[in-house]
């Protein structure tokens, strides 16, 4: 029941903000919250199961806008369950006072019930509008702390994702136009008949991309990423690199080229050289940071330019590994900023010239993060091993092998920035002094032991997950 995925973080939220104290005093809100997350991961992986179809949704004639559950959107549920989650485990080791954890839970599950709906909805109007709404519950995360450089990577973000809805906004518009309806089932039909309005749908589908590429945060739209994930709290920025920007573009942008829209050639190339020209980039750029998060934001950039590389290859087999390389990406990228996270409780930076030797008074941070880098790199048996090389093979059999080569090559350039990161944070002589707090929290323990398991058993398990999650894609993609 696809409803579901939407009430009941609505609800949770309207409970927690009735106006009775007694009440709210009541409800543990971390674990209420938390739980409801750990509910969505499991009712998530009934669907690729074949638990639960074909059971009727008694909620659907609350809703003005069609939801539907298909093989894509569980997995994005899926996603959004363990990465939130682990965001609100690390807030709750480092969010204290009593208002600012009430306002934390409360933009986390409007930017859930946001999320949530965008990867359910199957109107691309209301899919604008979900994304907008998880946006600004984002806004206000970056900036919760008011911090100088969080107020500039919220502003950022803000003046970019702006320019992002005005294009996509235009879009939507030519496609009503053209169509006279905003739902996927009638454009992707308009597409296939090659309609008389051939021009408006190809100029609308070019406004969209424009919009989808700037909140995907690649190479040349990139400017507001690496301020906003390393100004945000240590939470939100595991929400935000972890599953925000992520569900916001890269989703959307799966969605809509993978399954509505057709993908003719120029498409194809320009889709082809962004995700190259952001791989190579942004890995050059990693090489150059000294601060945890920016580097770690700039590896993001580069990770997502896979994704768009391999639905520039316009095949199947390239969507499977595109998808899966998003779940990995999601669990890696999160593992390594809770990493960012428990170096930051303990320092007070995550500044790697003032960070040295932590890899012996640190130990689950130290191994959980080489874990994490290895699987960046593609380096097997690990999860991201086994979508790079669905990638690069997909781009082989598409006849790209000059972005299979360049693709597989940028991966040395993962392994040499993160060694080097490894290096500086974990080995030599110690530089900093622990601050207050000598020890990791519970939480950020936990998150990190957690996605390093997932990530591990993504890779070893890849035959079962590749038959069960990964090959139903084919089936919705045109």
């Amino acid at each position: 029941m696809p409803s579901l995925f939407v009430l009941t973080p609505f609800l949770l939220l309207v409970v927690v903000n009735l106006p009775f104290k007694f009440l709210r005093k009541q409800i543990a809100l971390w674990p209420a919250v938390g739980g409801m997350l750990v509910a969505q991961v499991v009712f998530s992986t009934f669907y690729p199961l074949n638990i639960g179809r074909g059971i009727a949704d008694p909620f659907e004639q609350f809703f003005m806008f069609g939801l539907s559950l298909d093989s894509l959107s569980s997995i994005m549920l899926l996603i959004i369950g363990i990465v939130a989650f682990v965001s609100v485990l690390v807030a709750s080791s480092m969010i204290s006072e009593e208002r600012q954890v009430f306002h934390f839970l409360n933009l986390i599950l409007i930017s859930v019930i946001g999320m949530n709906t965008t990867v359910l909805i199957s109107d691309i109007f209301s899919l604008y509008v979900f994304v907008e709404i998880t946006a600004l519950a984002v806004f206000v995360l970056i900036a919760m702390e008011k911090g100088k450089f969080a107020i500039e990577g919220t502003f950022k973000y803000l003046i970019l994702s702006a320019v992002a809805s005005v294009f996509m906004l235009t879009a939507i518009a030519f496609f009503l136009m053209a169509v006279g309806s905003t739902s996927f089932a009638a454009i992707k039909d308009a597409f296939a008949s090659n309609s008389s309005d051939a021009f408006l749908l190809k100029l609308g589908t070019g406004l969209f991309l424009c919009g989808l590429l700037i909140k995907c945060g690649v190479v040349p739209f990139h400017g507001w990423v690496p301020d906003a994930y390393s100004a945000a709290p240590a939470s939100v920025s595991v929400l935000l690199a972890g599953v925000v920007t992520k569900v916001s573009g890269v989703y959307v942008l799966l969605r809509l080229f993978g399954t509505v829209f057709i993908l003719n050639a120029a498409l194809q190339n320009t889709l082809l050289l962004v995700g190259i020209i952001s791989i190579c980039f942004a890995a050059f750029a990693s090489l150059t940071q000294t601060d945890f998060k920016r580097m770690l934001a700039y590896s993001s950039i580069s990770q997502v330019g896979y994704i768009v590389l391999a639905l520039g290859a316009a095949t199947p087999l390239a969507f499977v590994g595109a998808v899966f390389h998003f779940f990995n990406h999601a669990i890696f990228k999160s593992l390594l900023f809770v990493n960012a996270a428990s170096l930051e409780k303990r320092l007070g930076t995550t500044d790697m010239d003032k960070i040295g030797g932590m890899g012996s008074k640190m130990k689950v941070t130290s191994a959980t993060s080489l874990i994490g880098l290895l699987s960046t790199a593609g380096i097997p048996p690990l999860s991201g091993f086994w979508s790079k090389l669905i990638i690069i093979i997909a781009l082989f059999s598409a006849g790209r092998p000059v972005y299979a080569v360049i693709a597989l090559l940028a991966s040395a350039l993962t392994l040499a920035y993160f060694l080097s990161l490894e290096r500086k944070v974990f080995f030599g002589k110690v530089v900093a002094s622990p601050a207050a707090e000598t020890k990791a929290s519970f939480g950020i323990t936990f998150s990190e032991v957690l996605l390093a398991a997932i990530t591990v058993a993504a890779g070893l398990g890849f035959a079962f997950i590749l038959n069960t999650w990964l090959l139903p894609l084919k089936e919705i993609v045109h």
